[in-house]
């Protein structure tokens, strides 16, 4: 790991949550949220690179990931708690304003902050999902889909159960970072989608492996599943109908999701439009869901200039 990237705890309505951070540039301050079955490692490269560039960076790990606490009751866990994380972290830190930089799940809690709290965010860059105001629904994807699997009670546990920790983080990057959306057979699992003879993507190294097995050994990956996959995302209360901060997309245009049906034909419709009237998206042509550490230098230039222009 990066041993200029500092660590501190904070405590956050009522729980102990770990932030890294680098860079004392007081120009901006970029807040990465991270996805599953990522923690702040996940931003390391960018970390770094937004601090070279004379910006300060933090990167919080949610409750029950990596080496925050997990909620004491999961079932109480929300989306709007996950917001309500971030806007604390802020203000424990006297924070007035950031750029958000969000990937996958953790769009939702940042895209709320930004609807809900548009005084406190310069703008947005997003990972692999648009604007949205409302999340998009699966029925039309098979039983076998990844994500109706996992939000089965039970289901996870015995699939995950027969594996440790470093078995699971290879699979499971293994299948985000294919192009095919990881769908089970009759009679299979997801973690039997691939196997140790499954290579890992070349970006990702054993060292990287064995960061993210070190993390999730500490936290668990029960308390990672449960609000992505577990917990209703319902529209934020305070959400304003449409993003009134600039947003900038970079999409994978190998990932996976973009197979997603409901997606598919968002990105393609006017409410896109109507709903992030500053928005600006940019493909990388062999991006994959992974794409920022798949192709980190490229995502840093995209997300600095970004954030250059609108400082």
């Amino acid at each position: 790991m990066d041993q200029r990237i500092e660590h501190s705890y904070l405590l956050i309505r009522g729980l102990k949550l770990h932030i890294a951070h680098i860079g004392k540039g007081e120009t901006a301050t970029l807040l990465f949220v991270h996805g599953f079955p990522e923690v702040w490692y996940s931003w390391r490269h960018q970390m770094v690179a937004a601090a070279a560039a004379g910006f300060r960076a933090i990167a919080p790990d949610f409750p029950g990931y990596g080496l925050s606490e997990p909620p004491a009751d999961l079932a109480q866990a929300s989306w709007e708690g996950l917001m309500n994380d971030l806007l604390a972290i802020l203000d424990s830190l006297s924070i007035p304003k950031v750029f958000l930089v969000a990937k996958d799940f953790g769009v939702k809690p940042a895209y709320d902050l930004a609807l809900c709290y548009p005084d406190r965010v310069c703008g947005v860059v997003s990972l692999g999902v648009p604007p949205l105001v409302e999340s998009l629904g699966f029925s039309e994807l098979p039983e076998g889909f990844y994500i109706h699997r996992w939000k089965e009670p039970g289901r996870a546990e015995a699939d995950f159960g027969r594996f440790d920790t470093r078995r699971i983080l290879r699979t499971i990057y293994i299948l985000f970072s294919k192009s095919e959306i990881p769908i089970a057979k009759q009679g299979q699992e997801i973690m039997d989608l691939a196997d140790e003879s499954t290579p890992m993507p070349q970006w990702f190294t054993e060292e990287d492996l064995s960061a993210y097995t070190n993390l999730y050994e500490k936290s668990g990956l029960m308390a990672a599943i449960q609000i992505p996959y577990r917990t209703k995302a319902v529209k934020a209360e305070c959400a304003n109908p449409r993003f009134q901060v600039p947003m900038f997309v970079i999409m994978g245009q190998k990932d996976y999701i973009l197979k997603f049906p409901a997606l598919k034909e968002y990105m393609s419709s006017e409410k896109l439009k109507e709903i992030a009237p500053d928005y600006e998206i940019t493909y990388i042509p062999e991006g994959s869901h992974f794409v920022q550490e798949q192709f980190p230098d490229l995502v840093n230039r995209i997300m600095i200039d970004f954030v250059s222009k609108h400082v």
